[in-house]
């Protein structure tokens, strides 16, 4: 097999779009994919007859051209972007820090008492971790009873641990006035920091991709075990090899740097630095239709392994068969939080847990699965930046492509994943051809 072209590493969403848009511009590419399919994390997979995407997806872009796009590849519904926690036995809406009102008298107090004192306790060039800037927005007391303990499940770090650089409008900064109304009503503003959100009617969130995809040549169950930089040349685990005028990567960057022949050590010690979450997901079918309550929601308890949980069905009716319903749920872990358990150890106390939620019965249970996913998030430890520009510095200077959430290493949406793929072949085209 001998290729001379551009060749992209990974189908996802990013490895997909460059082989897109490249081919908007007459030029041809080749993407090269391990698995048997392609998507990558925006693909899904079906227990019995229900489908579950891999970890919760839904398109709240305001970027005029991705949602064209999307449209173009799929027919979709519109969400309000409203979510729920659930904390020691009580429901709440999200954020939390503006929906006081269902939480006890006692708890609201405490909360607001504690605001009002440590709020902004911090000057702004003092905040030099996640603790610090949790604490100067909502207090000490609302950061110890929930973002702390979210954060060591969903991040997997303790927030002193975890740099800033990944907030900007992910999480919202709450007024005293916002806090205080919505301890005392129900009937508060959705504070998301989308208006809409959307989902494709059949086929899972995948089908936004089917546009993009028509234009693509995509090779899949090929995995790459070596790329020789000096002859230009990928070895397949097959014993197969090719060879590549211009290589697009969209791999985890501690995979595509264990694979370059040349890479030396100091490269791969940096890579090898770079931390990542792994998500362990447990997927339930359900025989009744009305068991989810909420598109997705968020689960501080520290004795409930799960950070969130969403609803395939809530998202479209086509993900489960007629009358049915199904609730996924996303276990966080990494090398510096380990599990300790996994597959049916870790189904069951899903289980479990979710019969003291009340989420449901055990009769009420028609499929059940348990999936783990390696990369999930880049996570944002305090070397991230250090050790990111040591591995981009040296694909650089070597002329690799790197695009997508782990190309870039990143905390990228799926459209923003996109968006990669589509300037990367701008930058090729403009200076390359």
């Amino acid at each position: 097999m001998s290729y001379r072209d551009i060749i992209i590493l990974g189908a996802g969403i990013a490895g997909i779009s460059a082989g897109y848009h490249l081919s908007l511009k007459g030029k041809k590419s080749i993407i090269i994919e391990k698995r048997k399919r392609w998507g990558g994390l925006c693909d899904n997979f079906e227990v019995g007859d229900f489908r579950f995407d891999y970890c919760v997806h839904l398109s709240f872009t305001n970027n005029k051209y991705v949602k064209e796009l999307f449209a173009k590849s799929s027919k979709y519904y519109k969400y309000q972007p409203l979510s729920y926690n659930y904390s020691n036995g009580y429901w709440a809406k999200h954020p939390l820090q503006t929906n006081l009102f269902y939480l006890p008298i006692k708890e609201k107090i405490n909360i607001i008492k504690d605001f009002i004192k440590t709020e902004h306790m911090f000057s702004q060039g003092s905040i030099n971790n996640f603790e610090n800037w949790l604490i100067n927005q909502y207090g000490y007391y609302f950061y110890k009873n929930y973002p702390l303990k979210y954060t060591k499940k969903y991040w997997t770090l303790h927030p002193k641990d975890m740099s800033v650089s990944w907030i900007g409008n992910r999480m919202y900064k709450a007024t005293i006035d916002e806090i205080l109304f919505g301890a005392m009503t129900d009937k508060t503003p959705n504070n998301y920091y989308a208006n809409e959100m959307r989902y494709p009617k059949a086929g899972g969130y995948k089908s936004f991709l089917t546009e993009m995809v028509k234009t693509c040549d995509i090779q899949t169950n090929k995995k790459v075990v070596e790329i020789d930089l000096k002859n230009k040349k990928l070895l397949f685990g097959d014993g197969n090899f090719g060879y590549f005028e211009t290589l697009i990567s969209s791999l985890p960057l501690p995979e595509l740097i264990k694979i370059i022949k040349e890479a030396p050590n100091y490269v791969r010690d940096a890579s090898k630095n770079l931390l990542y979450s792994t998500v362990h997901l447990v997927s339930l079918g359900f025989n009744r239709k009305d068991i989810a309550k909420y598109l997705w929601f968020y689960i501080y308890d520290e004795n409930i392994l799960p950070a969130r949980a969403y609803s395939p069905n809530l998202k479209s009716p086509d993900n489960v068969p007629k009358s049915c319903s199904s609730l996924q749920f996303e276990i966080y872990s990494s090398r510096r939080r380990p599990l300790g358990m996994s597959g049916d150890n870790l189904l069951n106390h899903v289980i479990e847990k979710g019969l003291k939620m009340n989420l449901f019965s055990k009769k009420d249970i028609k499929v059940s699965d348990y999936k783990k996913v390696d990369y999930g998030n880049v996570i944002f430890n305090h070397n991230i930046q250090k050790n990111r520009k040591i591995v981009h510095d040296y694909l650089d200077k070597n002329g690799i492509n790197y695009i997508g959430r782990f190309g870039n290493w990143d905390y990228l949406w799926s459209d923003q994943s996109l968006m990669t793929g589509k300037s990367i072949i701008e930058k090729i085209l403009r200076y390359i051809y």
